[in-house]
């Protein structure tokens, strides 16, 4: 055990104890020193459930290029004898790329060792130490000490102490600052039977952010930028005889604008330099060389980013990097410790004609320079050589519907024969660009094929004949288009009178937003931004008069900072059409916003969408009603498409 150490005292176990183990002692302990910094790790566990057996599967992950780990501590205690497995136990070390399906290669190592007749009932007591620094960084020590919201019962230590000059900025989260026990030189931790911490209901992602202490060596988060700019500048430079100066010769002498010139760069960074995530040789951090990633045509987001910027310098575009995080933690970074740690991914801004684009290599060729970014984010960071500030972004609702089913129905032939189908099906953000992948690489007959086969004879299609797919970059819009034929569901309360709940109608009522009085009332609550859209042409029977047709309600309400919007219209074409959309608007509101809503709860229709036929009686339109075009009348999947009311779609300039 390394001299630094200082462990906790196993905690004696229960008469009943409960779960699936019995934590008698977990610490998790960080040492800052001037090269860097190690960790050290002690489990002593009480099997309580044969699904816990799993544990005995003992593993270690480590970067190799700082150093290996050391196993100080490996037995079973059962009733009064201690086996010591230390001496006996072979390791197997293999360099397994766990995510190679995911194209990504991190050169760790991985060390096994499957401990022998563990049985439930007995106590495993494992404990490891080895530096953990990021090579790129060095002494420049930042992370995160995390105790779950949901631990096992038992005995937690976290602990962060540092050599004489090492001493990070650090922040813990309120329900750490209770209980720390802080020194000169270190910082502990102790946690006894710490229990389940539930964040707030329905609060912003922020709130979640619980039991955890952060440290860091940057200041500020000009410190993270300026460091790493001085990476990327350095990584995009090119030799005098580089071949990738070639390449952008070639772009700028076959466009003519900015634009042009950069989406053409974009488009060859994106389609000739295969996407692996490299983090090979401490390249956790370190982008390689534009000229390194040219050559090799492969590269992770720092590679494929700096051989972007590499590009735009030749063609004389402004550009500059920009951490970001796809994985949507970047709400409240504003109120962290500078860290490059809080951020996963890397991309480029350039300022072209005035404006701002996002630019990404690592996405398909279908995805062109634009001026919003893919990845609704919060907050990002450019990295400049001089040193940027963390920038925040203000929040607005999607400009078009992110999800989208378009369905033209076409029942002339009779309540009882099968109706003529058209499903078009529109993804946009991240699930779009995945569709695209997975489906461009299809031949138009192995497309219909499957469709065909997955859909056919179901309740809602008999014969499937066409399946078409496009990708339109301009509105970053994964289109499916089906055709084929299938049944209605035509239902009716009296003889002659029929009715049919329209595909995409209906409304589910939002959840009441509540919590217990012991919560913090200011806290506001949270919506998740989305923007969905459905429209439907339903083309009637012939030999139905077209006065017998009607439908039910149309509505235009916000609730919890989301709007909810359908709109329905009979037209002499001897056609229904529906609308129905809804977007937040906002994705925060109060408390007192809330309680107001709670109110209105009650009163919201989520009827489905009907259409009613009754040849007894003439049915007159109602309410507050509002053109709709059909199917084919507009390109629903356009920028265009009124998938929300038209006031809204005039101040958003739509």
């Amino acid at each position: 055990m390394p001299a630094w150490v200082e462990m906790s005292e196993a905690l004696a176990v229960p008469d009943d104890p409960q779960g699936l183990v019995f934590v008698r002692r977990n610490d998790t302990l960080v040492r800052l020193r001037d090269q860097g910094q190690d960790t050290y790790v002690a489990q002593h566990l009480k099997i309580l459930n044969p699904q816990a057996l799993q544990l005995g599967n003992v593993g270690l992950v480590w970067n190799p290029a700082v150093g290996a780990p050391t196993v100080h501590t490996l037995r079973i205690h059962r009733d009064r004898e201690t086996i010591d497995l230390l001496e006996s136990a072979e390791f197997e070390v293999l360099r397994r790329e766990g995510q190679l399906e995911q194209a990504m290669l991190d050169g760790n190592l991985t060390a096994i060792y499957r401990v022998p007749d563990l049985r439930v009932g007995d106590e495993l007591e494992f404990a490891y130490s080895g530096p953990t620094q990021d090579p790129t960084l060095g002494a420049t020590s930042f992370g995160l000490m995390v105790l779950a919201d949901a631990p096992q019962p038992g005995r937690f230590r976290l602990g962060l102490n540092w050599v004489d000059g090492q001493k990070p900025n650090v922040k813990l989260t309120p329900d750490f600052e209770k209980v720390a026990v802080i020194s000169p030189n270190a910082i502990r931790i102790d946690l006894d039977n710490p229990g389940i911490l539930s964040a707030p209901k329905d609060a912003p992602p922020r709130y979640s952010w619980t039991r955890i202490a952060e440290y860091s060596d940057f200041n500020d988060w000009q410190g993270v930028s300026r460091r790493f700019g001085s990476l990327y500048a350095d990584a995009a430079e090119l030799g005098p005889q580089s071949a990738l100066a070639v390449e952008a010769d070639r772009i700028r002498d076959a466009h003519s604008s900015e634009l042009q010139r950069a989406a053409a760069a974009l488009r060859l960074v994106q389609a000739q330099v295969r996407y692996i995530y490299v983090g090979l040789d401490g390249g956790n951090f370190t982008p390689a060389s534009a000229e390194e990633t040219w050559q090799r045509r492969y590269g992770d987001c720092k590679g494929k980013t700096v051989l972007l910027l590499a590009l735009l310098d030749q063609l004389g575009i402004d550009a500059q990097p920009v951490l970001v995080s796809n994985s949507g933690f970047d709400d409240g970074l504003d109120e962290r410790l500078p860290s490059p740690g809080l951020f996963d991914h890397v991309l480029v801004q350039a300022k072209i004609g005035g404006e701002t684009f996002w630019m990404d290599g690592t996405l398909p060729e279908v995805a062109p320079p634009a001026t919003d970014p893919l990845v609704p984010y919060r907050f990002i960071l450019p990295l400049t050589r001089a040193g940027a500030s963390l920038v925040h972004l203000a929040e607005k609702p999607f400009a078009l519907a992110q999800e989208m089913g378009l369905y033209a129905i076409d029942a002339s032939a009779g309540f009882d024969e099968p109706a003529k189908l058209t499903t078009t099906i529109v993804t946009r953000g991240m699930q779009g660009l995945v569709e695209y992948v997975r489906t461009s690489a299809m031949t138009p007959g192995q497309l219909t094929e499957s469709y065909r086969s997955a859909l056919a004879g179901s309740d809602q299609w008999d014969t499937i004949t066409d399946v078409t797919y496009h990708y339109d970059s301009a509105t970053r819009a994964s289109i499916v288009k089906i055709t084929g034929t299938g049944p209605l569901d035509w239902s009716g309360d009296s003889p002659g009178m029929r009715t049919l709940v329209l595909p995409g109608g209906g409304f589910s009522p939002p959840g009441r937003k509540h919590r217990s009085a012991d919560q913090d009332s200011s806290i506001p609550f949270y919506t998740e931004p989305s923007f969905t859209c459905h429209a439907t042409t339903l083309k009637f029977p012939e030999g139905t008069a077209l006065e017998n047709w009607g439908f039910n309600t149309a509505f235009d309400k916000m609730m919890y900072g989301r709007l909810y919007y359908r709109m329905m219209e009979r037209r002499e074409d001897r056609t229904l059409r529906l609308v129905r959309g809804s977007r937040t608007e906002s994705s925060e509101i109060s408390t007192k916003e809330a309680v107001r809503d709670n109110g209105r709860l009650a009163d919201f229709d989520n009827s489905r969408a009907v259409a009613t036929y009754d040849p007894d009686t003439v049915m007159k339109p109602h309410g507050d009603l509002h053109p709709v075009p059909a199917i084919d009348e507009i390109d629903w999947t356009g920028p265009d498409a009124p998938c929300l009311p038209s006031d809204v779609l005039q101040s958003a300039g739509l």
